[in-house]
């Protein structure tokens, strides 16, 4: 496995972990890696689409026209056991077996740890076998949360209505590159009512939307080589929110409730072949754009949280409970 990049790169942390043999399934032919890349990748792309989809609301209290806030947010998604493992059954594969005659163990995700190499292998159309390990998950680096960081800025337009952007630069690092970007808008809706200044409360509305974009260029030569190998990694989410919050001049706590949609494509595209010959009940032992792994998330979402403000500078910390937990930190400046 290349240098891991999840200092700089967090977007993109869970899928450039999977390089790390995963393409070698191929050699047990396309429907079985397909249906092995779902199941390892599937607990990591959901979670991104979750972590990327907080962070957006730390008051129901709007700014006033032309006012802003830029700040610097921070995520940390908290990953459960359920998705460190998943159960490989080799009846439901059709050419992938272990190599000690399991039939049946559990391995790790994208988020997990096989304890040892976990032997596979695959029977070519010559009688060869192909062996190959298991793929290891961020467990293996320690790596235990799937953070994020990003720049987000809010502007007051007209009554009770402010704009939210978020934004983390396409940059590219050795074979990593990966952008990100979200566009909000928040209505304040007790502003509507007639007396809504006497109440030291504020509630809100906010739909947000978000975009991932990433891609990893690899090469392997011991089982799978080829040409213009790369991962490449899309999500869009949605979210929906009603927020409430208090409204002293200080310290304030909010929390809301929230509805998260979204989906996320992985596609492994480039040209692959199987140096040992070709996998059973394949036609050849080279493969062009071989698959792509499809999720879709819903979910609701609870939030709390509090946030400290200090003249232009301020502070915020919350938690969200959901199929994901994830605490949300950030430092605010503005008018």
């Amino acid at each position: 496995m290349r240098n891991l990049l999840f200092t700089l790169l967090v977007l993109t942390s869970c899928f450039t972990v999977a390089q790390e043999k995963l393409e070698d399934l191929l050699a047990a032919g396309i429907e079985d890696a397909q249906r092995f890349a779902g199941a390892y990748i599937s607990p990591a792309a959901e979670a991104m689409i979750h972590n990327t989809a907080n962070g957006w609301i730390q008051s129901a209290e709007v700014k006033a026209p032309w006012k802003f806030d830029i700040a610097i947010i921070g995520n940390a998604t908290f990953v459960k056991d359920k998705h460190r493992k998943v159960t490989l059954n080799t009846g439901d594969y059709n050419n992938l077996k272990f190599r000690d005659g399991s039939t049946s163990k559990d391995v790790a995700t994208a988020f997990g740890e096989n304890s040892s190499d976990v032997l596979v292998y695959s029977e070519m159309i010559n009688g060869e076998e192909v062996e190959f390990v298991l793929p290891q998950g961020l467990a293996s680096v320690n790596m235990n949360i799937l953070p994020t960081a990003f720049l987000q800025a809010r502007l007051g337009l007209f009554k009770g209505t402010e704009l939210k952007v978020r934004y983390f630069p396409k940059i590219k690092q050795e074979d990593v590159k990966v952008g990100f970007y979200g566009v909000g808008v928040q209505h304040e809706l007790t502003q509507w009512l007639p007396a809504e200044k006497l109440f030291p409360v504020a509630v809100s509305g906010f739909i947000g939307y978000n975009h991932l974009s990433g891609n990893y260029d690899f090469t392997n030569s011991h089982v799978v080589t080829g040409e213009n190998q790369r991962f490449d990694v899309k999500q869009n989410s949605w979210l929906f929110q009603l927020q409430a919050s208090t409204k002293f001049p200080i310290l304030n706590f909010y929390g809301g409730l929230g509805y998260v949609s979204g989906t996320s494509d992985f596609n492994v595209l480039g040209s692959y072949r199987v140096i040992a010959g070709i996998p059973l009940l394949e036609d050849s032992n080279e493969f062009f754009d071989p698959f792509n792994v499809k999720n879709k998330v819903s979910g609701v979402r609870g939030t709390i949280g509090a946030n400290l403000r200090l003249g232009f500078f301020g502070l915020h910390a919350d938690y969200n409970v959901g199929e994901f937990n994830n605490a949300s930190v950030g430092m605010h400046f503005g008018i």
